[in-house]
């Protein structure tokens, strides 16, 4: 479990409702992953998942080949059969925006090999339009973009960066692996709900050395921790739209901890104001925390 000691930046917003949601497709595919010796059991569950959600994607709503040497999509009755060497989230021509149900794992070993199967079944929708291009850095004990890294030790300090091409409102959210779901962004001590950003304007969070002088006294800052003797999972995730959008309902637990929510909660406010904000741009980054 990690425990936030000092407070971590929430990118979080107020989201209008256009007249006109995107019209939602239920999906479902399965994917079944063989574990390299390298790898943990944990980590090939979140791989056989994701790219469960890519293969549902991709067969509901195809894929763009930018990669012809080394992504190969195939059409076979109707669905499309990828190679993962280099085919992302990024590639399919649609986006996943909630999980129904709870995803089934299958663990077992065919010819020696262990292989994970991960089945699961969503809704999802077609991307008519390019996203915004916004860059987010998960960064570690620095506040460079050099810094960037998905592998935190017990005791490691956590920023972000952030960059878009125009205004908006952001939000950050972490999610560890206890079920629970920490606001990072706005502050904790921020009244409104809403954290909005300029266009062409680099933002570091979760540190008042760079901040602006009069947002200083409201910036939380914080230490990733792991109370397991190996290592944990966490996510982080960066919500950004330029309408404004309000953050989930959530609530405080202590002086020293982020205001949270159930992890469950938090998906059913994510798909929601998703759902009716088509301009709403999310990025994920797994991290792992390891206990010396």
């Amino acid at each position: 479990m990690v425990t936030i000691k000092f407070f971590v930046f929430v990118l979080l917003a107020f989201i209008s409702i256009p007249l006109f949601p995107q019209k939602m497709k239920t999906v479902e595919a399965e994917y079944t992953y063989y574990v390299p010796e390298n790898v943990t059991l944990e980590e090939a569950r979140h791989t056989a998942l994701n790219r469960a959600k890519i293969q549902a994607l991709a067969d509901a709503f195809g894929a763009l080949v930018t990669q012809a040497n080394s992504t190969v999509v195939n059409n076979r009755d109707g669905a499309s059969a990828i190679d993962f060497l280099s085919l992302g989230d990024s590639e399919v021509k649609g986006e996943w925006i909630e999980t129904i149900g709870d995803p089934v794992f299958d663990i077992f070993y065919e010819q020696g090999m262990l292989a994970v199967k991960a089945s699961v079944k969503g809704r999802a929708r077609e991307i008519v339009s390019a996203a915004i291009d916004f860059k987010a850095k998960v960064l570690r004990n620095g506040t460079d973009d050099k810094f960037e890294s998905a592998e935190f030790k017990d005791g490691d300090d956590l920023y972000l960066s952030f960059l878009s091409p125009v205004s908006g409102y952001l939000a950050v959210y972490l999610a560890d692996s206890s079920g629970q779901a920490y606001c990072l962004l706005p502050y904790r001590h921020q009244s409104s709900g809403i954290y909005s950003v300029a266009a062409n304007r680099r933002y570091v969070l979760f540190s008042a050395d760079e901040a602006s002088v009069d947002e200083r006294p409201y910036v939380d800052e914080y230490i990733l921790t792991c109370s397991r003797q190996s290592l944990e999972y966490n996510v982080v995730y960066v919500v950004f739209s330029p309408q404004p959008f309000v953050k989930a309902a959530d609530e405080r637990m202590g002086e020293a901890c982020p205001r949270q929510l159930t992890f469950e909660e938090f998906q059913k406010w994510l798909a929601k104001v998703r759902k009716h904000d088509s301009a709403m741009g999310l990025q994920k980054f797994i991290i792992t925390i390891r206990h010396d």
